[in-house]
């Protein structure tokens, strides 16, 4: 396999020291979206129970646990150690391993399905994310969906602006990561990188998979639902779904989701987008 440069050390140290991943999903109105959207889009979008998931970047498991819940047997990846073994003692239904998306120790066609809901944050050279794609695509049988999520360009400026933290410091880092999509750890995240939908598809493409189908997982209401603290059994948040669902594959919508998630089959038509238009 080729070699790749070593991950950044301070995504680890960042989801080591500084953030919990593990209770993200439940500490705002917008992480409540993000898990309440994808979770309906891979159960649209993944092989019926029970199948071989592969969860690259998975985190602590919120995803992996669900999954495992649901019927599918479910091998966690990541590449930051206390997360794995969060992973492990939360979900003994699944399996997790310590490992960088762009090169596993696993063999070809390992999964029914590949999952890559993180590592593509954490990849600000293109040629990384694109091995990291083009693996997913090796680990999984030929038929099966390779799905990938996203940073949406427009999320970092959007998300801080609601917060009422852009300010003079950290405009200028603003600017430059909506210009080049690469996230300066000054702004307070860590190394990161953040899509236009069109490159998101370009990547897929690059990586010997077909155009992929894109979908807003957010939608545009995510802003509003953190600005007023919206929980998820008031009518606003009904409202955000059912509009995140009813833009969720408009190109002209897209990027005002915080997270784009992007789907193609290994083996299929590399001419024709999964699942319809392409974004």
């Amino acid at each position: 396999m080729p070699q790749h440069r070593p991950a950044e050390p301070d995504i680890t140290r960042y989801y080591t020291e500084v953030f919990v991943e593990a209770d993200r999903l439940d500490r705002s109105p917008q992480g409540r979206l993000e898990a309440w959207r994808t979770r309906d889009l891979l159960t649209r979008l993944l092989p019926a129970p029970p199948a071989e998931v592969l969860d690259v970047g998975g985190g602590p498991g919120a995803y992996a646990g669900w999954l495992a819940a649901a019927g599918h047997r479910v091998h966690l990846v990541d590449l930051v150690p206390a997360h794995v073994a969060a992973a492990r003692a939360t979900y003994p239904g699944i399996t997790a391993t310590v490992g960088d998306a762009r090169s596993l120790p696993l063999p070809d066609g390992a999964a029914d399905a590949t999952l890559l809901l993180g590592p593509l944050y954490h990849l600000p050279d293109r040629a990384d994310r694109v091995a990291a794609l083009r693996e997913a695509a090796r680990l999984t049988r030929p038929g099966g969906p390779v799905l990938a999520a996203v940073i949406s360009r427009n999320a970092a400026l959007m998300d801080l602006t609601v917060q009422g933290r852009v300010d003079e410091h950290n405009r200028a880092l603003l600017r430059g990561e909506y210009a080049t999509g690469v996230n300066d750890p000054r702004s307070g995240f860590t190394t990161a990188y953040f899509h236009r939908p069109a490159q998101v598809v370009d990547e897929f493409v690059a990586a010997g998979l077909p155009v992929p189908a894109v979908y807003g997982v957010e939608g545009p209401l995510w802003p509003v639902l953190n600005a007023l603290g919206t929980g998820p059994a008031e009518r606003l948040f009904a409202d955000a779904v059912a509009c995140a669902e009813a833009f969720e594959r408009d190109p002209a919508v897209l990027g005002a989701s915080a997270h784009l998630l992007a789907v193609a089959h290994t083996g299929a038509d590399r001419s024709r987008p999964a699942g319809g238009t392409s974004a």
